[in-house]
């Protein structure tokens, strides 16, 4: 089993378990990915199961027994905690540039494709339904690099609904809209490795408030996962030292397209009236 999936793998899975180890998978995917390494007896006691369940809930993911099931999280939490720094070392980074081009074009590829095959379809389609929900309000939220991912897809969604916004950056602004989110609020949240601590925060907040997440993560899958209603992971493969959106950007293309279906006459309404507000600005004359 590829182990950048395995927390996904884990959710996925969670239909065809018998209920017991349902009881499993929930425990470690609350606690993910600390309570992977908790003892068998551990995790049976806090999942309210027995020890034998716990050795048949990994054997049904594919691992030989428990010690397995832990060398592959912590190879990756390796994974999780890479950097641009780390990965520099890795071989194949220093090739000629006619070769990285060649490299470039099939890993690209091939993650956008992956990406959009094991996309779960019920949480796309929930998000679709969500962001497409005009009694919802819609905030976003990014992170050092995924704040440009949140721009993209919340300046879409303004052109074809009302009520979206961007967290602020600064304290006492984000905290104050923070602190409104309620049960018709949607939090849509970009987090990738190196996960951001305030993600975690924010998203705990905006649950415990009546608030459904919507989270754009990598295959690894952020500490915000066990906040979320909905997650969308997707492929970072790179050519180079940094993990690459071009996969996440395809899933937004895609749920902008959902959006927009869904909208149906309501959404070219609202853009027809942003293009004559635009228009009467002249904002898109020379």
């Amino acid at each position: 089993m590829d182990s950048s999936a395995l927390a996904e793998e884990i959710r996925q899975k969670l239909g065809d378990l018998s209920p017991a180890e349902r009881k499993v998978a929930r425990v470690l995917l609350a606690g993910y990915p600390s309570a992977g390494f908790e003892t068998v007896a551990v995790l049976a006691e806090r999942a309210g199961v027995s020890a034998p369940t716990v050795i048949r809930f990994v054997n049904r993911l594919g691992y030989r027994g428990f010690p397995d099931f832990q060398a592959a999280l912590r190879t990756e939490l390796d994974e999780r905690n890479a950097s641009p720094l780390s990965l520099y070392a890795t071989p194949g980074y220093g090739r000629e540039p006619q070769a990285r081009e060649l490299t470039a074009d099939r890993i690209l590829g091939t993650a956008v494709t992956r990406t959009l095959a094991e996309l779960p379809p019920h949480d796309l389609e929930r998000a679709i339904e969500l962001l497409a929900d005009p009694k919802r309000r819609i905030t976003l939220a990014g992170g050092r690099f995924t704040h440009l991912l949140a721009q993209y897809l919340g300046l879409h969604l303004m052109q074809l609904r009302d009520d979206v916004r961007f967290l602020p950056d600064r304290h006492v602004e984000r905290t104050a809209v923070l602190t409104t989110l309620g049960r018709r609020d949607v939090l849509v949240v970009f987090d990738y490795r190196r996960y951001e601590a305030d993600k975690l925060v924010m998203a705990q907040m905006a649950q415990e408030q009546g608030s459904l997440i919507v989270l754009f993560t990598d295959t690894w899958l952020s500490p915000v996962t066990q906040h979320a209603e909905v997650v969308l992971p997707s492929q970072v493969t790179a050519p180079s030292p940094y993990d690459s959106f071009v996969p996440t950007l395809a899933v937004t293309e895609t749920i902008v397209a959902g959006v927009l279906n869904t909208l149906g006459e309501d959404a070219r309404r609202h853009l027809q009236a942003a293009e004559e507000a635009a228009d009467s600005a002249g904002l898109y004359r020379r």
